[in-house]
């Protein structure tokens, strides 16, 4: 490996795991059909991940042998990268907080930006785009309330709300309280009912 490949594998072995590693943002290295080339080659060659179109992240070296980037470590990245908010669908919100044993057949995350899927070794992962209020409260358990009551949907609401609500801080229900502005009504309404009556 020589030259511009050679270049941008010590770029990326420099980098922190899951670096999104860009054309545009490699182009100090050589011109960028090159660049593209190079990175096509890496890819080909397992020396690189194609995760997307047009991003790239190195794999991570163990001692257990070769592994794809942390998923949530290259998430977090490449929702910086777009400047998108990814967060994990309903379905795995839903088990996290127990109203759920089922945990979901793909790997689906809901995302302010366009639908896509990404390429993690052998392991496809749907970004979905999802209206924003699914995407309120990200990363905090009040929206994770919120993406599995619209997982489990209207029937299933009051429910859904016996079980998590006796689990939440108060924080989480001042949380909560503030993202019903933007739920649905067939949710705003039994959330609202709920938290004046607790």
């Amino acid at each position: 490996m020589w030259g511009l490949p050679k270049h941008i594998m010590e770029h990326a072995e420099a980098c922190p795991e899951a670096t999104p590693l860009c054309p545009g943002a490699l182009l100090h290295l050589g011109k960028r059909a090159a660049v593209d080339q190079a990175l096509s080659r890496l890819a080909r060659s397992g020396k690189l991940l194609r995760i997307c179109q047009g991003v790239y992240m190195r794999p991570i070296k163990t001692r257990f042998g070769i592994r794809a980037p942390g998923l949530g470590k290259a998430i977090t990245a490449l929702s910086a990268l777009w400047g998108e908010t990814i967060v994990p669908c309903g379905g795995s919100a839903a088990n996290r907080l127990g109203l759920t044993t089922q945990n979901p057949v793909r790997m689906v995350y809901l995302t302010s930006g366009p639908g896509r899927w990404l390429h993690f070794g052998g392991h496809p992962v749907e970004l979905r785009h999802a209206p924003r209020w699914q995407l309120a409260a990200p990363h905090r358990k009040a929206g994770d309330v919120i993406r599995a009551l619209a997982w489990l949907g209207p029937r299933e609401v009051e429910d859904g709300l016996e079980a998590i609500l006796p689990e939440l801080s108060s924080d989480d229900l001042d949380e909560l309280a503030v993202a019903r502005a933007v739920m649905p009504n067939w949710m705003a309404e039994p959330v609202s009912a709920r938290l004046s009556y607790g």
